[in-house]
């Protein structure tokens, strides 16, 4: 047992303090945040590089920085000449690796776009509505974490992520559901809510199986060391990778979330 909660302390307070910058970014906003999310984003394209191509090092410095520049200018472009920036730092990369192109093209387009996106929600929809979003993210790793270690059980894709159980899974839906009905009762679109709540739940589960895949793939078993009892800043953030997507496409195509908190 104690071998099992070994790394919860360290885990703890690393997380505390990428609660405490992180909500500080999201409450002041503005070119704040943005400058932190581009931040972020250019360390991801940097701890992908440095796995796909650990030879490189240089590369992925470059790599970083393009990205982050990109994403920061994108931001305060209409999409429509965003779109070319987001996709650049991709074809850039693509480029110059000597393997696995594909595979950096195309999660480079997800970090992109997964980092466009949450600026867009913090500077078009508010504050409330990123703090439910990073919630959703919150509390499925959280429960998934704790119900996997305390109940095990079936693993959900073994091949891929073999820490990763049903029952955690399952944990991670029903404290989505949760927090969407806390933050239901202040829209007033309780469907919609609860069904987009659960739906992201399962898009940020989806984005930590798709970089457990790349790790799994690549033999490493954290995207970097940055992030004590984390590991790297995809470790922490891959979960936001998906569930942001996946709020981008719902409220483009959908208009989510239709009425203001």
């Amino acid at each position: 047992m104690s071998e099992r909660w070994s790394d919860l302390a360290v885990r703890m307070g690393s997380g505390a303090l990428m609660v405490v910058v992180g909500v500080w970014a999201i409450w002041v906003g503005g070119d704040v945040f943005h400058f932190v999310v581009g931040i972020v984003c250019g360390l991801m394209i940097w701890e992908l590089t440095r796995m796909l191509a650990p030879d490189a090092p240089r590369l992925a410095i470059q790599l970083g920085g393009v990205a982050a520049l990109a994403v920061l200018m994108a931001v305060y472009l209409p999409l429509l000449f965003a779109a070319p920036l987001l996709i650049a730092p991709a074809f850039v990369g693509a480029t110059q690796l000597k393997s696995h192109r594909i595979l950096f093209g195309s999660f480079t387009v997800l970090v992109m776009a997964a980092s466009y996106g949450m600026m867009h929600v913090r500077d078009d929809l508010g504050f409330a509505w990123l703090v439910w979003l990073v919630l959703i993210v919150v509390v499925t790793d959280v429960a998934g974490y704790f119900a996997g270690r305390m109940l095990g059980g079936p693993k959900f894709w073994p091949r891929v992520s073999p820490k990763k159980t049903w029952s955690g899974t399952a944990a991670g839906w029903v404290c989505a559901a949760i927090v969407g009905g806390l933050f239901a009762i202040n829209s007033g679109v309780w469907g919609a809510v609860l069904l987009a709540s659960i739906v992201l739940s399962f898009a940020s589960q989806m984005g930590d199986i798709a970089e457990s895949a790349i790790k799994r793939k690549m033999g490493v078993k954290d995207s970097s060391r940055l992030i004590p009892g984390h590991g790297g800043v995809l470790d922490r953030f891959d979960g936001m990778l998906g569930a942001s997507l996946a709020f981008l496409v719902i409220e483009l195509v959908f208009g989510f979330p239709w009425l203001a908190l």
